[in-house]
């Protein structure tokens, strides 16, 4: 673990894996929730990072962070969101070659797993979630789709998601949710938000 200072009032603070970073931001809630935190503005998750910004004095935190026991998260720690899912998705034919199995399968397969948000990026309300077994990651695609459409639900390395808006994209498409994953008016704006344990439903096509 290596704890940076960015500019006057925010830590960075740097792990070797998804795992820890989910470790250490549910610690850094708990801590919160319990006060033992100095105020601070925003946490924010990455794939390998947490930022930790609005810091009045970061020094102290700094020192100290190294010193927690992080204790992996518990499958069951989290809000839950079901995601009804079409897998009707244009890439189910490559993604089934990949697994070795036939195109109908890849739907039972994908959502045979419970999912976590990592971290949020790339588009609003845009979550990587990790859970899918090693065995079961897919590149991405060789060329990027100009536009991908929103409620897309895909795949690329080690991580699942859902587009939350119509956009570009590279990430092999297998299904397709009408979920808002994104509403500006709801509070929060995102379904998916770090730390959030999701399920897809297969749905009839």
């Amino acid at each position: 673990m290596r704890v940076r200072r960015v500019g006057d009032h925010a830590l960075l603070v740097e792990v070797d894996s998804t795992d820890e970073v989910a470790a250490l931001h549910a610690e850094l809630l708990r801590r919160r929730a319990a006060g033992a935190l100095p105020p601070l503005d925003n946490i924010v998750p990455a794939a390998r990072t947490v930022l930790l910004d609005g810091l009045t004095d970061p020094k102290q935190l700094a020192d100290d962070i190294p010193t927690w026991p992080l204790p992996p998260v518990p499958a069951d720690e989290g809000p839950l969101v079901e995601l009804p899912v079409r897998y009707d998705g244009p890439d189910l034919a490559e993604v089934a070659a990949r697994w070795w199995v036939p195109m109908e399968e890849v739907g039972r397969i994908h959502s045979g797993f419970e999912y976590r948000v990592a971290f949020c990026g790339f588009a609003p309300g845009f979550g990587y979630l990790t859970g899918l077994p090693e065995r079961l990651h897919v590149p991405r695609r060789a060329t990027p789709r100009t536009s991908v459409p929103a409620g897309s639900v895909a795949l690329a390395g080690a991580f699942t998601g859902a587009y939350p808006r119509t956009s570009p994209g590279g990430w092999q498409l297998i299904g397709h949710t009408d979920a808002v994953l994104w509403d500006p008016r709801r509070e929060p704006a995102a379904l998916l938000r770090p730390g959030v344990r999701v399920r897809f439903i297969p749905e009839e096509r």
